[in-house]
């Protein structure tokens, strides 16, 4: 058995990281939002740190519960997710701006949901 107040607080964090991910780049409404202005970079560079604290924090909960809990949530690719952490680690300077783009937009939002409901259900299973 794991320790389901790490894991929440794991998640907690992940919530918020990728909330704020959100806020921080609403006014972001295509790759080249990124690329044409110092503003539009410094958001690149925060969308990237967020990316690496989630992806960071996801390879934390798949430890701790060895790798039982994000199996039973199939519908997100928690392998992409942690991949994305050791790409911006690792290869930090060829980060595709377009790919950050598109992770924003297609792959944040249902992952922000998923996180919700496994908070949710992590509390059910307290009860």
């Amino acid at each position: 058995m794991y320790d389901k107040i790490l894991v929440q607080n794991s998640l907690l964090n992940i919530e918020n990281s990728l909330q704020e991910l959100l806020d921080w780049t609403c006014h972001i409404s295509t790759v080249d939002d990124f690329l044409t202005s110092s503003h539009g970079m410094m958001s690149l560079n925060a969308a990237c740190m967020k990316l690496f604290a989630v992806g960071e924090e996801v390879k934390n909960i798949d430890k701790r519960t060895e790798k039982t809990l994000l199996a039973l949530y199939p519908s997100i690719e928690w392998r992409e997710v942690m991949k994305m952490r050791d790409v911006i680690a690792h290869h930090y300077f060829d980060i595709d701006a377009e790919k950050i783009f598109t992770i924003l937009r297609v792959d944040v939002p249902p992952l922000l949901s998923m996180v919700k409901q496994i908070q949710k259900d992590l509390l059910k299973d307290k009860q």
